[in-house]
Order: C-alpha cells, then structure tokens, then sequence
C-alpha cells in the first residue's frame, strides 16, 4: 500500500474511533482528556516491582508539527503519599527514543515492567511530584509517530501536562509549578517545550527545563550518523518527518529497497532500527539528495532549535564522548541560547556515550529542577 495512503486511512482511522469513546470524546481543546484509566506500572519484566503510585493511561488532545489537532496518548503517575509543600509540582517527562511502533511506546513499557527511563522518573516520584509522561503523536496511537518533528512533539509534552491536570481523581491543580524534563529524543521535545510554552501554553507555570543531549540541528546528526551503526536513526527521522509534513513524499525517493526497509520500519523498536539500517547510507535508499530538496531543507530548518527563547532558566548537558548525537551540536545550542538572553546553564559530563550521558546527567538534572520548584535563584553560566 502507497506510504501515505496508509498514513491517511490511519487518520481517518483515529476520527472514527473517537465517538466510541463516549461523553470524555467530546473534549475540544489541547490537553483536554478523551479517556483516563487506571493502570499499574512495574520496574522489572514479567509485572514484578509494581510501582507504588496512582498510575492512569491517558489519552489527551494535542496539535500536529502543522497545527492540526490530534489524540496523543501517556501516562500519568502520582506519589501515593500527600505532598506536605503546597500545591504538588508536575513534571513533564519526555523519554528518549523507543523506536517507531505502538508495541514500543514509554505507555505499553511502563505496564510490562520494560521502561528503563522509569528509574530517573522515580528519582522525581521520591520528591512527591506527579510526572505525565507522552508518548508522543502517533506512538501507541493510529497514524505514523512523528519522530524528530519538533512542533509536534514539544505540543505532546506541554498537553501531557494539560491532560494531568484534567484528570479529576488526580487532584492535581492548574496552579502547580511545573517542569520539564527529557534526553534525547527527550532533550529536543522538553527544549520544544521551552520555546512553544510562551505562545502555546502560557498559563502553564513553568518554572524550569532540563534537556540533555539534544538533536538540536537534524541536518548535522543526521550527516554525522550517515553510514555508522546508528544509521537507523537518520533514517526513523526522516520516516518521522514525513509522517509530519506532507508535502515532503518520502516514498516518491526511495529505490525499492528503500521503499521496503522504510515501509518495514513503520512498526519497528529501536533495536530492530539499528539491526536493519546499521551500516547504511541515506544514499543507498534513495533516488535523490533528499535532504537538500526544496521542501525538506524548509522543514529542516523549521525544527531546528534555537531560533527563539525560552523564557524560563534551562539546564542543557551533553556527554563530551556522545557517538550520536556530536557534543558542538549541544554546544552550539548552548551558544544561540545565550546569545538570546536565555537563562542557561550548561554541563559538559565526562561520559564516554550517548547513554552513559543519559545515566550521568539524570541526577544533576533533576536536583537543578527540584532548585526551581523550591524558587531559588537561576545562576547561568553562559
């Protein structure tokens, strides 16, 4: 079946399916949940160590990369025990990558006790903050996940917190302060967050955004992992970008082998993305320089960051030994950042790797949130 045809009747798909879900289908505004039940998160395969949380599995309103609105699904955990501070803070957690199928949406590894990044969202559960978790526009929900597309995921994580608010058994208050976290995949969608929050979702109070190792600049990672084992991230992006932007027509590129090994990666985890692409070139797969066609180098720059400020302080770090995503791309953020005034500290961590920086970073991160929740002064060292 035609790649975008199939993306189609996967929207029409999701419409259809919205009346079935009774009188919660009728929310009409961003972060407005159309179902909430309640789930039970594990630690460990094989649903050993429940998580002593109230959990629910949302399904929430959110905007597409082009304004269109969408159902976005997540989870929402909240600490058993009173928060004794006031109003109980929100975090905003946006994961890294999981890879492309609905089977590997953050929602589905949380229920079957496979979720790593679980350990650093319960590093903010010990703090008594809820954490809404997304799992992005078309990750455990029909139509293609837009990986990589940058309006579309900050949208995702800014509702996610909408949504948690909305949930009324959750008795979480609109007035909260809140914060946002990610790497990765995370880092760009929680620093998208950052520069939509003031337009998008001003009556948010965000007080801070941690963001490590951000693909700020897609253009430059994806030349970086052109023919390296982690080539199948370049090329999940570009899946990712096409499911977002129409106008782009991935599929009328593509050799035929291409076309079957991108058709085929649609439903695949991140591990069958290294396995299939690892080695590879953008080359090898299609009929054209792609990236510098017209309309791709439009998109391209479009969801690069850095282009306008964050109003709230951000904490940026990156591994000095990333193998994927390079540190001057990090740096460079770090550089637009400041030059536009923004509040940011920046962190430099010794990590030998991508992950290694993920495992590094995480405590600093939370402990520089947990400073903004508390109202402490913001010091920058730009």
């Amino acid at each position: 079946m035609n790649l975008r045809v199939r993306a189609t009747l996967s929207m029409i798909g999701a419409l259809l399916l919205l009346p079935a879900l009774g009188g919660t289908a009728r929310a009409t505004s961003a972060g407005d949940v159309v179902e909430a039940g309640r789930t039970t998160v594990y630690l460990a395969p094989g649903k050993l160590l429940e998580v002593p949380v109230k959990a629910w599995h949302l399904r929430y309103r959110s905007t597409s990369a082009t304004g269109e609105p969408n159902v976005v699904s997540g989870t929402l955990l909240v600490p058993d025990s009173p928060y004794p501070l006031g109003k109980r803070p929100i975090a905003g957690y946006a994961v890294g990558t999981h890879g492309m199928g609905d089977q590997c949406a953050p929602s589905a590894a949380m229920a079957n006790g496979t979720e790593a990044e679980l350990a650093i969202m319960s590093l903010m559960l010990l703090k008594g903050w809820a954490v809404a978790v997304t799992d992005y526009e078309g990750l455990g929900t029909p139509g293609d996940h837009t990986y990589m597309a940058g309006l579309s995921q900050g949208h995702a994580v800014l509702d996610s917190i909408r949504a948690a608010t909305r949930v009324p058994e959750a008795n979480l208050s609109t007035g909260a302060p809140v914060v946002v976290m990610g790497y990765s995949q995370g880092g760009s969608s929680a620093a998208w967050a950052a520069q939509l929050q003031p337009s998008y979702a001003p009556e948010l109070r965000l007080k801070g955004v941690a963001a490590g190792g951000v693909p700020a600049d897609l253009r430059a990672v994806a030349e970086h992992l052109d023919g390296t084992g982690d080539f199948g991230l370049a090329a999940a992006a570009g899946i990712g970008l096409d499911a977002a932007y129409p106008e782009l027509h991935l599929d009328g590129y593509l050799t035929p082998e291409g076309a079957a090994l991108f058709g085929d990666a649609r439903d695949d985890c991140v591990s069958d993305l290294r396995t299939k692409f690892g080695g590879r070139r953008l080359a090898e797969f299609t009929t054209a320089d792609v990236l510098n066609l017209p309309d791709w180098r439009a998109r391209l720059a479009e969801n690069r960051l850095g282009a306008s400020a964050p109003r709230v302080p951000l904490f940026l770090y990156h591994a000095k030994g990333d193998e994927i995503i390079p540190y001057e791309v990090g740096r460079t953020l770090r550089k637009e950042y400041c030059a536009r005034g923004v509040n940011v500290l920046w962190t430099g961590l010794p990590a030998g790797s991508h992950v290694l920086g993920a495992v590094e970073g995480a405590p600093l991160a939370v402990a520089w949130l947990a400073t903004r929740v508390a109202g402490l002064p913001a010091i920058p060292n730009c």
